[in-house]
């Protein structure tokens, strides 16, 4: 029997194990130094040490025999009441990060190595025939599915985590992959939510079909790979209460270079509701003074999306681009102030706000998302509150579906309640 971690929680299906098991405390000694070789910090280990210094103790009170065991785990869980299908930041000590410790012991018990839950391609150890045949997958990616190269990015990393899991199996060459190799391969990813391991194995899938039509594996191995549900729109979006909105752009300071720009960042998130990478992408191609008007073909749904240009938001980027903006033959609106003056990343868009944030001394009453895409949703939630039709919402944020948009609801308890009271007078009515 294993764990098979994919929903967050403990689920079992059977597998052949040897016969000798090391000891818990060799296991423990083993996954410390792995921790040690990926650079952790003193204060992630400790935190993992935690742990796995409790397990050792219950092993040896309840006669375990200091062997790990999905039946040790369930039980040690259970003993200390963590409960897999709530969420983490309903625990305030230790048994916050309890069940991911527990996780990456038995991956390292399973494997003999577990990766940090975010690892860049080029950290990836991937043979180099693989690696061709990945460059040539994500040439195929731009020129015939026509993808974005932020999506392909994200697809050759996550498609780099399965080449970097097959080397160190010693499979060098994609004909010796078999139908185990992918079953392994999504186990591993058990320190992912499930959302991302749907996304990682939805990406394997359509790599090994490419390698199939490509002559590179005798078989369509795409077959093998599970079927991960995750329900649509199953999370409620973060949302920002409307005055820590206010008290994050009133902490920016727009005497400052830095202030200038960063403010007219938050407010095409907060007052337009722009998705990070259109903000990332913007040109000054994309602005009309003329018409006040911001025109962009969106990156993630490549539609056309046309906004009206407020007081509010022009005046910031009249502040920026004419005082502050470096001179450079870069069209893209937001640019680093120091050489090289060059456009941002995904991430240092998300180091924006976080710095602001943090400046404004913001506390949330309960765990969220606090990136841009929030200030995106609680704009959506003010619009919702606020009464404006699903139909304008959805225009002004650019939804292909108005499914979409209806997500919304489900942040405001006021407007559930207005949609059930509908939903009550239709049924009397019939």
């Amino acid at each position: 029997m294993w764990l098979l971690l994919i929903k967050g929680g403990l689920c079992m299906t059977s597998i052949k194990t040897t016969s000798k098991k090391p000891l818990l405390e060799e296991l423990i000694f083993g996954a410390l130094s792995q921790l040690q070789m990926l650079k952790y910090n003193d204060r992630s280990i400790r935190r993992y040490q935690s742990t796995w210094r409790r397990l050792i103790k219950f092993s040896k009170k309840h006669n375990f025999k200091n062997k790990l065991s999905e039946k040790l785990i369930l039980e040690f869980l259970s003993y200390h009441d963590i409960k897999p299908e709530l969420p983490t930041y309903m625990y305030k000590d230790w048994r916050r990060h309890a069940e991911f410790s527990l996780k990456i012991l038995w991956n390292y018990a399973r494997f003999g190595y577990f990766e940090r839950l975010m690892t860049t391609l080029n950290k990836l150890n991937i043979p180099p025939i693989m690696l061709r045949i990945l460059h040539e997958y994500k040439k195929y990616c731009e020129e015939k599915r026509h993808l974005s190269s932020d999506t392909v990015s994200e697809y050759a990393r996550q498609i780099g985590l399965f080449l970097d899991f097959l080397g160190k199996r010693n499979i060098t060459t994609f004909d010796k992959i078999q139908a185990v190799d992918l079953s392994d391969f999504v186990y591993s990813l058990s320190r992912f939510s499930q959302k991302t391991i749907a996304s990682t194995v939805s990406y394997v899938r359509l790599f090994t079909k490419f390698l199939f039509f490509r002559n590179k594996l005798k078989t369509d191995l795409s077959q093998a790979l599970p079927s991960i549900y995750v329900p649509r729109h199953g999370n409620i979006p973060s949302v920002w209460d409307r005055e820590l909105v206010m008290q994050l752009l009133n902490a920016v300071d727009r005497g400052s270079p830095r202030g200038k720009r960063d403010y007219a960042i938050l407010l095409l998130a907060c007052r337009l509701g722009l998705r990070m990478s259109d903000i990332r992408l913007l040109t000054l191609d994309h602005i009309n003074w003329e018409t006040e008007t911001i025109s962009i073909i969106q990156v993630k749904t490549k539609n056309p999306l046309c906004l009206p240009l407020t007081n509010e938001v022009g005046n910031a980027l009249i502040d920026y681009i004419q005082f502050v903006r470096p001179v450079t033959n870069c069209r893209e609106v937001f640019l680093r102030l120091k050489p090289p003056f060059i456009p941002f990343s995904n991430h240092a868009l998300y180091a924006i706000i976080s710095y602001w944030r943090e400046m404004a001394g913001i506390k949330f009453k309960s765990r969220q998302r606090k990136g841009l895409q929030s200030l995106r949703h609680s704009l959506a939630t003010y619009l919702l509150e606020d009464n404006t039709p699903f139909a304008v919402i959805a225009d002004i944020l650019g939804h292909t579906s108005i499914n979409t948009t209806m997500i919304y609801a489900k942040t405001s308890v006021e407007i559930l309640r207005q949609v059930a009271l509908s939903i009550k007078e239709v049924g009397h009515d019939n």
